[in-house]
């Protein structure tokens, strides 16, 4: 059997715990962490706290999840129309890509639709099927149809995204161009 990307709901602030027995067990699972920055005493210190809240993501079988209830501190998967909650491939590697490169990512949640086809956008550093949605005023919106979030960050240094790069490349072909 094929397997697919699901979600385990877990006890409050037991993701990270779940997530290790899960890989203790040659499971495999992704728990995003979001690193944020916090100021304290007039210091600012890097902190990690799971993205999604009693959230952890397990590749298995179907009919292997529901062997996972069992586990401590999983309360039960995610459903949806009465099935474990299916995510997309490429909604995971979009969140791995987007918690690669940005700090202090804040949720919105979104309209739940399993259907959603996203193009892959050709200036997209998310050429999964996350979908970047907006870039203004240096703030990056990417939606998960299938989980039902947008995630939202500040961009920082451009240069991350291979934006910068693009943009002098194409200066230098239309330099190039002018010359001829």
């Amino acid at each position: 059997m094929r397997k697919n990307w699901y979600i385990l709901f877990t006890k409050p602030k037991c993701e990270i715990k779940v997530a290790s027995l899960l890989t203790k067990r040659k499971i495999e699972n992704f728990c995003p962490l979001n690193c944020k920055q916090i100021k304290k005493f007039k210091k600012k210190k890097l902190i990690y706290e799971p993205l999604f809240s009693s959230y952890v993501f397990v590749k298995v079988e179907e009919g292997s999840i529901f062997l996972l209830e069992k586990f401590e501190s999983v309360t039960s998967p995610i459903y949806w129309k009465g099935k474990p909650a299916l995510i997309k491939d490429g909604e995971i590697e979009a969140i791995r890509e987007f918690i690669k490169y940005h700090k202090n990512i804040k949720l919105e949640m979104i309209e739940v639709n399993i259907n959603s086809e996203t193009r892959n956008n050709e200036t997209s550093f998310y050429s999964t099927n996350g979908k970047i949605l907006v870039i203004k005023n240096s703030t990056l919106k990417v939606n998960l149809p299938s989980l039902g979030f947008m995630m939202i960050a500040e961009m920082g240094d451009t240069e991350q995204l291979g934006i910068k790069e693009r943009s002098e490349e194409k200066k230098t072909q239309n330099h190039l161009f002018s010359h001829s």
